[in-house]
């Protein structure tokens, strides 16, 4: 479990193989009925998604609310996640200056320069999920599954599957898996936008590897953001967080916010705390991103983000900074709430459609917006190539201005996946007769390469077997993607191979990443 030491402690809910920062909470109580349960049902449509009835359908309501039928829906469709890191090898270079000296007394010997190989031992850790659809779509947290070479999912009713991951999202910390199974519970999706302050929710999951269990609590607030850059590091996380006093702890992560009716609202991803256990708040991600997330992660395996490409803060904020640099500061804006844009990002959506610097954006399509976390939500819902209307505070009048969202790249275009299938070849993990046969310890073969294929553009051949890819030492699958994955996110975007073929023959390849 990884801690990040301060004033507050923000803790990762999942034990195990990634140390990724998340959070979760609960309390059990009967409370006043100011929302009766409404009758699902399907909407017709085919995203895989419920909706429901409407209200003219609802039960008599009661002066309390009765939770266990909430907290039996929710124990159906939370399944335990058991994942595995298989160790793995890598190739590290040092400098040795007595083979160095050596070298050059009795010229020969590598300048200085050694290698040795850094074995990292097995990892294993566990968490929570939710199944969302009856033929085995289940969501959780990036973090719970993020470098696992072994999903293991165990329902409530004990029934065992192995899962492979249909897609991951770090910046939102979501990820989409899918077990071969049929006619599984669900629960519904929803709506978290409905969620008011003050409503009773239930968190369920695995804690401390104790399955099903079930908390209760309230909304204590929404759109909250938590730690800046606390998940990737990389500063483009999309944090819009449910926050509730439900008690979650390490092994909740992933698991369901569900609402009295019984209803997917969110998916608890973190817990604030002084000691690593439960002792405050938790955070959930609303439904109204991973819907949004699922669908993406679905059709094209990576999540078509839409930027409105500005960087800024909470109008709140920036007033309380320049007047702690000034106390004689007392700019009017008109209004005291909205995101103050600080700058725009060249070539961005917000720049080309008009946005200045300095302006106040108070609402996207009529929707109210008063910090910078509900401006991430909301844009978060929308993909490159949409059209919104920002509304926007510029010298005290108000004004609307249409902006057509764009991705990381300053384009609409759809983002492929960066996995390996875009190397345009097919794969497989050697076999043990291929080991012993070829006298190889490891690797992966190249079982097909496209005409278009970047390897074979740089010469590699059919069949060869890559051995190492930019000096990590490759017997997996999920090992090769990684580090093609590490690879085109770095600077160099180069991917170093080194193998041999079945014939004997070595060879080693730099390949250039798009």
């Amino acid at each position: 479990m990884k801690r990040i030491y301060g004033t507050i402690a923000l803790v990762a809910l999942v034990s195990g193989v990634t140390g990724a920062v998340t959070f979760s909470f609960v309390h059990n109580r009967l409370m006043e009925d100011e929302n009766p349960a409404q009758i699902v049902k399907s909407d017709g449509n085919d995203d895989g998604f419920m909706t429901l009835a409407s209200k003219d359908d609802t039960p008599k309501t009661h002066s309390y609310i009765d939770l266990t039928e909430a907290a039996e829906k929710g124990c159906a469709a939370v399944v335990y996640i058991k994942v595995t890191q298989n160790g793995s090898t890598r190739i590290q270079e040092y400098y040795d200056p007595f083979d160095d000296m050596f070298s050059q007394f009795f010229g020969r010997g590598n300048g200085g320069t050694q290698r040795r190989q850094i074995q990292t031992p097995k990892r294993q850790g566990a968490g929570s999920g939710v199944i969302i659809s009856n033929d085995g779509y289940i969501v959780t947290n990036n973090h719970v599954v993020e470098g696992a070479d072994d999903i293991e999912i165990t329902l409530n009713d004990n029934r065992e599957f192995k899962a492979t991951v249909v897609g991951l999202d770090a910046n939102t910390d979501l990820a989409l898996l899918k077990i071969d199974g049929k006619d599984l519970p669900t629960l519904v999706i929803g709506d978290s936008d409905e969620l008011k302050v003050g409503e009773w929710v239930l968190a369920v999951g695995n804690p401390f590897n104790l399955k099903s269990t079930v908390t209760a609590g309230i909304v204590s607030a929404k759109a909250r953001k938590i730690a800046e850059g606390s998940r990737s590091g990389t500063g483009n996380e999309i944090e819009s967080y449910i926050q509730t006093d439900a008690a979650i702890n390490a092994g909740n992560s992933g698991g369901a916010l569900v609402n009295a009716r019984g209803e997917l609202v969110g998916i608890n991803a973190a817990l604030y705390s002084q000691t690593g256990s439960f002792t405050g708040y938790g955070f959930a991600i609303p439904t109204t991103i991973m819907k949004k997330v699922v669908t993406d992660l679905k059709e094209y395996g990576a999540v078509q983000r839409a930027l409105i490409g500005i960087s800024g803060s909470d109008l709140s904020a920036y007033i309380d900074n320049q007047k702690a640099q000034d106390e004689k500061w007392n700019k009017d804006f008109g209004t005291n709430d909205g995101v103050y844009v600080a700058d725009l990002i060249e070539n961005g959506a917000a720049k080309e459609a008009g946005i200045k610097e300095g302006d106040v954006i108070v609402s996207v399509n009529d929707k109210k917006v008063s910090k910078m976390s509900e401006l991430q939500e909301i844009i978060t819902r929308y993909s490159p190539g949409d059209k919104v209307s920002v509304g926007i505070i510029r010298d005290k009048k108000q004004k609307s201005i249409d902006v057509t969202l764009k991705n990381g790249q300053g384009n609409t275009k759809v983002v492929k996946a960066q996995n390996l299938s875009a190397l345009g070849a097919e794969f497989k993990e050697i076999t043990d007769d291929q080991k012993k046969s070829l006298n190889l310890s490891n690797g992966v073969q190249i079982t097909k390469l496209d005409n278009d294929s970047p390897l074979r553009k740089m010469g590699v051949g059919n069949n060869f077997i890559i051995m190492l890819a930019n000096n990590v030492k490759i017997t997996t699958l999920n090992e090769l993607e990684r580090v093609y994955k590490s690879a085109c996110e770095s600077e160099a975007k180069t991917l170093f191979i080194w193998g041999k073929y079945p014939s004997g023959r070595t060879g080693s390849y730099a390949i250039e990443l798009e």
